[in-house]
């Protein structure tokens, strides 16, 4: 292995490892909801709120924490965004009502949502296209490891310094992660003219980025759906404990994470064989788009387990989907301006997550969750039908 080769995937594994913190700190939440709601005294409904308040600052800072990475880069830029919000996750354990958790999560939400920006960002500088969905499932396995990790780990904590104390502990990990990635990561352009900057408006007549937008838009709330409301389903609906959460919860998303690696890994099998990049991200988004209908049969699974083992084919689906999603990104869009165009992506999935969320709490308040296994079983397969009807080819966009 080159040297190059060595740095980059050094570099991958620390975005992994940023990812799950990530993941882990935004998971305290979810994992905690059934003590945090008994204790506080919340309703689905101001539960959905707390979410959302998350989402809102999700997506409010999606374009301009890409403007700001494209600006400065990746290694002071993402270390910037690490200490917001590992600083935001720590106020939660001070929350005392809805809104002080809603505004704790607003700011966490603000400093979470340019990490996936930037793992995008690295992975156009550094790898070949034909790598490119194969590092984006690498990278992305970091939600599901710190999605996994999560519910053991904060149960635990939580059992032996309580919930406040928790988030806390958890944000400790954002800052133990700043010192190796300021010692190692370096631009791939330094020592070299900066590349001219392209301005983002002339862009948006592009229906390419139009089709990446509604892509992201429409799959997004799947998974976010399953970090924020998975642990209060299995409670309510399915009579797990907090130690069967703990021990169980995290299964789905280490699903997703094989769904990332598998997935990154088939298409470059297939480019590697011989496979355009169109061909390629097409067959597995149409395939993923096919499984992920399964999410649908949950809530009439007879048993709890079968339940579970139907949110882990369809949370695999959209691991593979994710991988080459990212994948796709890198396809049409140059270095320039991908984190902006990332971000202008994100925000738009923010704020659709947020409706989604909004109606989930409704939703589940009124009728249950069927409604809601039936509309994450459909959105995957309209976010794939934005492929075909807007990006069309996948080339590169000059």
């Amino acid at each position: 292995m080159s040297p190059i080769d060595r740095r980059r995937w050094l570099y991958l594994t620390l975005l992994v490892a940023s990812l799950a913190i990530n993941l882990v700190d935004r998971q305290v939440l979810a994992v905690l909801a059934p003590v945090i709601r008994e204790e506080l005294g919340l309703s689905p409904v101001q539960y959905s709120y707390i979410v959302t308040a998350f989402l809102l600052g999700l997506a409010l800072a999606q374009l301009p924490s890409g403007m700001f990475l494209d600006r400065v880069g990746v290694r002071w830029g993402l270390p910037v965004l690490i200490a917001w919000w590992s600083a935001a996750n720590a106020l939660h354990g001070l929350a005392r009502n809805v809104w002080h958790l809603c505004g704790f999560r607003f700011l966490l939400g603000v400093g979470e949502c340019g990490n996936y920006s930037a793992g995008v960002k690295v992975i156009a500088q550094w790898f070949p296209a034909r790598e490119r969905a194969l590092a984006g499932g690498i990278f992305n396995s970091g939600t599901v490891l710190g999605s996994f990790l999560a519910p053991y780990f904060v149960v635990q904590v939580s059992h032996h310094y309580g919930w406040r104390l928790a988030f806390v502990l958890v944000s400790l990990l954002g800052v133990v992660w700043l010192a190796p990635w300021l010692l190692i990561y370096r631009e791939r352009s330094a020592g070299e003219d900066p590349p001219p900057r392209i301005p983002l408006r002339p862009l948006l007549r592009r229906r390419q980025i139009w089709g990446a937008v509604l892509i992201r838009t429409l799959a997004g709330p799947v998974m976010h759906f399953y970090w924020y409301w998975l642990p209060e389903y299995l409670k309510r609906e399915r009579g797990f404990t907090m130690d069967m959460i703990g021990l169980w919860a995290g299964v789905p998303f280490l699903f997703a994470g094989v769904g990332n690696v598998g997935g990154g890994w088939f298409a470059a099998v297939l480019m590697r064989q011989g496979w355009s990049a169109d061909r390629t991200r097409k067959t597995i988004f149409l395939t993923c788009g096919a499984l992920c209908l399964i999410s649908s049969l949950v809530p009439f699974a007879s048993q709890r387990m079968i339940a579970l083992a139907l949110i882990c084919l369809a949370t695999f689906a959209m691991g593979a989907l994710t991988a080459n999603n990212i994948g796709l990104l890198t396809d049409l869009f140059s270095p320039q301006v991908i984190a902006r165009i990332t971000g202008l992506t994100g925000m738009c999935e923010g704020f659709h997550t947020m409706l989604v969320t909004l109606a989930t709490g409704a939703i589940v308040q009124r009728l249950g969750y069927w409604p809601v296994f039936l509309a994450m079983g459909l959105l995957p397969t309209l976010a794939v039908s934005a492929l075909f009807l807007l990006v069309r080819r996948v080339e590169r966009v000059e």
